[in-house]
């Protein structure tokens, strides 16, 4: 079920039942000569779209343009970087606006920058977001002292449950420390490469592997669609998990 073309009356029984919305996160960054520079945002969407094709999901459009840095390369190379706390204050307007419209459980899906579930800016960025969202929303509607108040005597107990509202909102890696623990994670590299051209073939050109020497890249002429199938096996039988 996608978000943009779903209609109210569906839409309204999807926030009734807590269905999950999912909503991938990615940049337009240089990927070497071979690989689409959508690459984050193309994986994101495609392992939540083919998790939408195994369980009930509603899947936003994807945030394309991110916090990419330009560690990689500059904007010569058609690497868009959106400043950190511009990209933090998008997407406190985006949760903010599903929070007040009554979704409960939104999970922002991360493929960028994120190595064994390290704390890089982009996913700092959309932590920070949701945290500072919930505290303010929690004190405009519930007034000051509401965590003290005891309305909130089992706080503790329900910490972590589909009633906590800390847990509304969930950001996760695409690909779980586990998942690339099992596989393997680089960039624009074998197992990048790999995961893209099981994902979306047209936006992996191995030929052109040989136009460069950079030293990021030289791996992925071991890539291969089918070692790209196990990690999307493996990435979504996890993210299945996390996912609630």
């Amino acid at each position: 079920m996608r978000l943009e073309m779903s209609l109210p009356r569906e839409l309204e029984d999807a926030k009734a039942r807590r269905v999950p919305l999912v909503i991938p996160v990615g940049t337009i960054e240089y990927h070497g000569p071979h690989c689409a520079p959508g690459c984050d945002t193309q994986i994101a969407a495609g392992l939540l779209d083919r998790l939408a094709a195994r369980r009930e999901l509603v899947v936003a459009p994807p945030i394309w343009y991110g916090v990419a840095s330009y560690a990689v390369a500059g904007p010569d190379k058609n690497t868009v970087d959106v400043n950190a706390d511009v990209f933090e204050s998008y997407v406190y307007c985006i949760l903010k606006s599903l929070i007040e419209g009554g979704w409960r459980s939104i999970y922002l899906v991360i493929h960028h920058q994120y190595e064994q579930e390290n704390m890089m800016p982009m996913t700092l960025s959309c932590m920070k977001a949701a945290k500072k969202l919930l505290m303010e929303y929690l004190e405009r509607t519930q007034g000051r002292g509401w965590w003290g108040s005891n309305r909130y005597a089992s706080y503790y107990e329900e910490l972590g449950q589909s009633d906590d509202p800390f847990s509304w909102i969930t950001v996760l890696p695409a690909m779980s420390a586990a998942a690339q623990s099992a596989t393997g994670y680089d960039h624009a590299g074998k197992w990048e490469c790999s995961i893209l051209s099981a994902i979306d073939p047209e936006a992996v050109k191995k030929e052109r592997i040989a136009d460069s020497d950079e030293w990021f890249i030289q791996s992925a002429a071991d890539s291969s669609p089918e070692l790209g199938q196990e990690m999307i096996r493996v990435s979504l039988d996890d993210l299945d998990k996390r996912i609630r």
